[in-house]
């Protein structure tokens, strides 16, 4: 276990500091890019899609939440580390001759997509046992791509209201049309580009097959990087042929992303009821509170009545133990496909010493209430 510690260290460490200075970096190119009062109405603009599309992935996340931290270092490596390391790879290559139009339709996808999705590649290499699957994959990667796409949103907004992009003299006609196609009609652009690279890393994770562990996530990015450029290509060549790659490409893509990952989060339940029915079946946990663990109704309910039994000492004790028992049941998961991490024994005899710890003090709904 010293070994998952030292590697989480070093993700925060790693991350904290990339961060920091990407932080840095983007508030000097935010700042030369307008007037503040600009970049303010940018800003706020710039933030209408944010909170709807957190709340989507956060819903997807829901049979097992990802450690918030987590997802908020996903949302800060997109909008300060992503944008600005494919800021400077961008410009070494107009720097290197590269024309714009090439920029925008090669350089900007490929380098785009390497840097949102260097955060996947740093989850799978330190914080490995926080991926259990394709699920997991689609929500760090979404929440990656709401990031940057925010911080690019700022810098475009600013750029069109004061007429520093070329397209026009600006103004709040420049601005509400750029706020239209960026942040109402194509706001989920960026998190759906990544969101193949997710799949590939999540693919990876859930299987045994090295070929797969390998190719999985290099398919993704290409993938990614592909469908980037295609987009990008798009903007560049009018508003019909922008509106026919939309039509024809970028929304039936995205409406076939979000019922594959719809499929994957109802296919928790099953997957979960199989693995805690089989750990039940070795003494690991009552198979009567199953059914408290694998429905979402049934877990807030047993919350609201371990509330009215207990309070919020109460309340809180059914939290960790539904915590503690979907974690074992997504490592068992693992374990029962040959696919369960490195140190498996030990994050499953710390699992069962939390729910042992638990599950005296708590009662499911119909249960007598144990007493203390």
């Amino acid at each position: 276990m010293l070994r998952g510690r030292r590697d989480s260290v070093a993700f925060t460490v790693v991350v904290g500091i990339l961060v920091l200075l990407g932080g840095i970096a983007m508030a000097l190119v935010v700042a030369l890019s307008g007037a503040p009062s600009s970049l303010a109405l940018a800003a706020l603009l710039a933030a209408v899609p944010v909170g709807p599309l957190v709340g989507c992935f956060m819903w997807l996340d829901r049979y097992e939440p990802e450690p918030r931290n987590l997802l908020v270092a996903g949302l800060l490596w997109g909008a300060f580390v992503a944008t600005a390391a494919a800021l400077v790879f961008q410009g070494i290559g107009l720097a290197g001759g590269t024309s714009e139009r090439d920029s925008l339709s090669v350089v900007a996808p490929v380098t785009e997509e390497a840097t949102k999705g260097a955060f996947l590649l740093l989850l799978l290499w330190w914080r490995r046992h926080e991926l259990d699957g394709v699920l997991d994959g689609i929500v760090y990667a979404g929440m990656v791509g709401i990031g940057f796409a925010f911080t690019e949103n700022i810098l475009y907004l600013a750029a069109a209201y004061d007429g520093t992009d070329g397209l026009g003299p600006g103004g709040t006609s420049a601005l509400t049309g750029t706020f239209i196609v960026r942040c109402l009609i194509s706001p989920f652009a960026h998190p759906l580009f990544t969101i193949f690279t997710g799949i590939g890393v999540g693919l990876a994770i859930a299987s045994h097959r090295l070929p797969i562990r390998v190719l999985a996530p290099i398919a993704g990015f290409v993938l990614a990087a592909l469908l980037h450029g295609l987009w990008n290509t798009s903007t560049m060549s009018g508003t019909g042929h922008f509106f026919l790659v939309y039509g024809t490409l970028m929304l039936p893509a995205f409406l076939g992303v979000m019922a594959f990952a719809v499929y994957r989060r109802r296919s928790e339940r099953p997957l979960l009821t199989e693995a805690l029915q089989d750990a039940a079946a070795r003494g690991l946990l009552p198979a009567t509170d199953i059914r408290w663990l694998v429905d979402l109704r049934a877990r807030r309910h047993a919350r609201r009545w371990a509330r009215q039994q207990g309070g919020k000492q109460g309340e809180r004790g059914m939290r960790e133990y539904q915590s503690a028992a979907i974690e074992l049941g997504y490592l068992h998961h693992r374990y029962l496909r040959g696919t369960a991490p490195d140190d498996f024994d030990i994050r499953g005899q710390e699992h069962l010493e939390e729910l042992r710890r638990i599950r005296p003090y708590i009662s499911f709904p119909g249960q007598v209430v144990p007493t203390r």
